[in-house]
């Protein structure tokens, strides 16, 4: 039996459907009319800090090695007869798939041909097949596209600064893993892990788009068998307060030095809450964002351009303010924005600066709506934080300029920093 709720946002003139499906997976359903397209996404909360956990009854902690959450997305494509991309090309869908720290998604968009391609979808990511030869053959794909990455600065860029920043959690390590780590990696292992973590129960799938409930659900009933749940936990090492270094470089073949900056925060082995969340968002548009003045002053004085950028990173157990960028002074734009989040930090957020960054977010989550890739990716990735697809928008409501002072200060120390710097190859 299919238990089906639907979701209004009255204020947004909006709706889904969130269905918990017989098979144990929750489905969302975003109905858009008048699309041509149609999106679907179907996840794991399963990702690259997932190294270390036990599953079910089993009483102890499995530990498998690095990147193999990546290579298992590899390797679902395949079958003992014709690969997930094949039987795509003969429905016209556009299929991709990726691995993150905490999730790995399979999707597809479509203009026609909705239906087969949703079976195709959820039959090939429940329909495992590994063998040994198929594995080692992988290892010597997987190794080679990590030695690609090790040479991308924007992506060393990333990485440095992680291991800069963090001496155990394993967000530090390279999604793709190691040549070394892979190596290991085995058929056995493989269902090992595909078993804990790929239960329906622990999984959901977001459509949006030109569809209906009905087609979704004709399509899940016909494919999906019901799955026992399971407990799983994750085991992750208390990770320190303080960064590892404060600064770590790497030579590669740039045209101009990239940098990266991270002021750590002191999470406690949880994750942030989603106003914690957007309070960053908001803050970090107030430090440096385009309208700042510490922008404009950087951008006239040359020492960024417009690859500038400020995020916060965060999950179980990490979270970090994150400004990367190119400049040929990676160390005076470090110095520009310490100075600025002191200043900050001790004369506060003016009330009119927060009022105009507030509406800025708040029309941009709107606009967000029109996008139904973005959609079905908001669904997937809210369920899994444990938030709706619109609980944001009343958060975003409640957050006081009061607020984002009391999370500056708290969640920015300007002595807990690391930055890296991708330079140009040495002659």
């Amino acid at each position: 039996m299919n238990n089906i709720k639907e979701i209004k946002n009255e204020l947004l003139n909006e709706r889904y459907f969130e269905i918990d499906h017989s098979s144990g997976l929750k489905i969302f359903v975003y109905p858009k009319e008048n699309y041509s397209s149609s999106y679907a996404i179907f996840g794991t909360k399963y990702g690259s800090i997932d190294n270390c956990f036990k599953a079910g009854e089993n009483g102890e902690y499995t530990e498998v090695p690095e990147g193999i959450a990546h290579f298992l997305e590899h390797k679902l494509f395949e079958s003992e007869e014709r690969d997930a991309f094949t039987r795509y090309a003969e429905t016209g869908a556009s299929a991709n798939a990726y691995t993150s720290f905490d999730k790995t998604c399979y999707l597809f968009s479509c203009s026609g041909n909705f239906t087969a391609s949703l079976e195709i979808l959820l039959d090939f990511v429940t329909s495992p097949y590994f063998t040994p030869e198929t594995v080692k053959k992988e290892q010597g794909i997987i190794g080679q596209e990590i030695k690609m990455t090790d040479d991308e600065p924007g992506w060393a860029s990333l990485f440095t600064l992680l291991k800069a920043m963090y001496k155990t959690h394993p967000v530090s390590i390279d999604i793709a893993g190691t040549v070394q780590s892979i190596a290991e990696i085995s058929a056995e292992l493989l269902y090992e892990c595909y078993n804990a973590f790929y239960n329906l129960n622990n999984m959901a799938l977001a459509v949006a788009g030109n569809i209906s409930v009905r087609e979704v659900l004709t399509v899940a009933d016909k494919i999906l068998k019901p799955a026992k749940a399971q407990k799983i936990e994750r085991k992750f090492e208390e990770e320190p307060k303080e960064v590892v270094s404060k600064y770590a470089e790497k030579h590669l073949s740039v045209s101009r030095p990239l940098f990266a900056i991270g002021y750590k925060e002191d999470v406690q082995g949880v994750r942030r809450t989603l106003k914690q969340s957007m309070e960053s968002e908001i803050m970090l548009d107030i430090i440096a964002g385009r309208t700042s003045n510490v922008y404009e002053q950087m951008m006239d004085e040359g020492l960024i351009n417009t690859t500038f950028n400020a995020e916060y990173f965060e999950g179980e157990g990490f979270g970090a303010h994150i400004f990367s960028g190119e400049s040929e002074n990676p160390d005076e734009v470090r110095k520009c924005i310490d100075a600025e989040i002191s200043r900050l930090q001790t004369e506060g957020i003016s009330a009119d600066e927060f009022e105009r960054i507030k509406k800025k977010h708040y029309g941009e989550f709107i606009m967000g709506f029109d996008d139904v890739d973005a959609v079905a990716n908001y669904l997937i990735g809210d369920y899994f934080n444990g938030n709706g697809l619109f609980d944001g928008l009343e958060v975003l409501e409640s957050i006081t300029a009061e607020d984002i002072n009391r999370r500056l200060r708290e969640a920015i120390d300007v002595n807990n920093s690391s930055m890296s710097v991708i330079r140009r190859n040495k002659k």
